[in-house]
């Protein structure tokens, strides 16, 4: 198999940089390996399925892998994926072709049906800072999310989604993330919210476009006041909480669409959700901490 642009070897000083695009389908997959008290948690990982398969084909000291954001064990990542890199340092090449990352990306998309990566392509450690850099602080996200709440929805909750446009909201470090994050006070902002009923009166599909880094389980069922205006306070006299969530969007232009890619097929940005949860969800349930 011919690995190299170049068939020089490399003087193993320096990284070679892969970027591309990954979603996630499962429900039960972290981003990196989790780890507590140097116990692994789960099996697998998206970072382990892609890094793996790149190790059958380039050899290397050591892979750091890196993504514009992280979702949790179970929200899924669709639309057109999330933009990652993997770094690998002292390859014992100076090069990968094109026709190698093709064989990657062909390979995982076919024998693994947990995630899918598309335009994976070569790029320059300077390009990888000011991407990952902008994509902390720049970028917006758009999630779908099926929700409960404890009453009947009402024509005036529909009326209140469609009203809300760019609302500031404040949200203390979440309870669940408090033993790995410092306790600050975030301001994000909602740009706006649409809302879908479903056959129960109890559960409805909200879809919300906002800015980088806001915890979108907190603003719903508030975090015990925490994260303030949440849903619940917006809509009134009620308690809300999150069934099931997924990314759909995230919108930066890096890296760039490969001109010619492989036929894989990914799911719809407008995947229903709701036919994958279960009709008993207590309003009281809360979701599996964040990796």
């Amino acid at each position: 198999m011919k690995l190299l642009l170049n068939s020089k070897m490399s003087s193993k000083e320096e990284s070679i940089y892969i970027v591309g695009r990954y979603n996630k389908f499962s429900r039960n997959l972290c981003q990196t390996p989790w780890i507590i008290d140097g116990v692994r948690r789960m099996e697998s990982s998206v970072q382990d399925l892609i890094v793996n398969e790149i190790e059958k084909r380039v050899k290397y000291e050591k892979a750091k892998f890196s993504a514009c954001g992280r979702e949790d064990v179970d929200v899924r990542m669709l639309g057109d994926g999330r933009p990652f890199v993997v770094e690998l340092m002292k390859p014992e090449v100076n090069n990968i072709s094109d026709q190698v990352l093709d064989e990657i990306e062909q390979e995982i998309n076919t024998n693994c049906t947990e995630i899918k990566v598309r335009d994976l392509q070569l790029t320059v450690k300077e390009e990888v800072k000011v991407q990952l850099k902008l994509g902390e602080t720049d970028k917006t996200k758009r999630y779908r999310a099926l929700c409960c709440i404890n009453r009947p929805l009402t024509e005036m909750d529909f009326q209140k989604f469609q009203s809300i446009k760019d609302l500031t909201i404040n949200q203390k470090t979440p309870i669940r993330v408090l033993h790995r994050r410092s306790l600050l006070n975030r301001p994000r902002v909602i740009h706006r919210i649409s809302a879908e009923k479903t056959e129960d009166d109890h559960k409805f599909i909200i879809e919300l476009t906002t800015e980088a880094g806001t915890y979108i389980k907190e603003f719903v069922h508030g975090d015990f006041g925490r994260s303030t205006p949440n849903l619940a306070e917006i809509m009134g006299d009620c308690r809300t909480d999150i069934i099931e969530l997924d990314v759909i969007a995230i919108t930066m232009d890096w890296p760039k669409t490969k001109a010619i890619k492989s036929a894989t097929p990914t799911e719809g940005t407008k995947a229903k959700i709701e036919n994958d949860c279960t009709n008993d969800f207590p309003c009281t349930k809360r979701f599996k901490h964040e990796n």
